[in-house]
């Protein structure tokens, strides 16, 4: 998978939590994206089988709003994502820098 910022951005937000379900508008606020940069995104991961989607079972009537679709990382995708991540890392890190405080991913 092609690592880009915006990618990394979505599966850091995506492994603060990796068991818990996440919808679009809760993505855009954590990682900052536009919906025309993050849904392309999470279409990638899915196919990638990083990511796996469903739709919420819900009367949109009754909700008084459109069912919203979820996004968890499958557990292939938080290990894959961890990898991804932690090479992105070691690719952008400054050699020989010691101390740099590291993201919890």
């Amino acid at each position: 998978m092609r690592m880009t910022v915006t990618t990394a951005r979505v599966l850091a937000a995506l492994l603060t939590d990796p068991g818990t379900d996440r919808y679009g508008l809760e993505l855009i606020q954590a990682t900052g994206l536009a919906s025309g940069t993050l849904y392309p995104i999470l279409h990638r991961l899915q196919e990638a089988g990083w990511l796996a989607a469903q739709w919420e079972d819900v009367d949109p009537a009754a909700a008084g709003r459109p069912a919203r679709r979820f996004y968890r990382l499958t557990p292939d995708g938080v290990e894959s994502a961890r990898l991804a991540l932690a090479e992105l890392r070691r690719q952008t890190s400054v050699p020989g820098s010691q101390g740099s405080a590291r993201p919890a991913w």
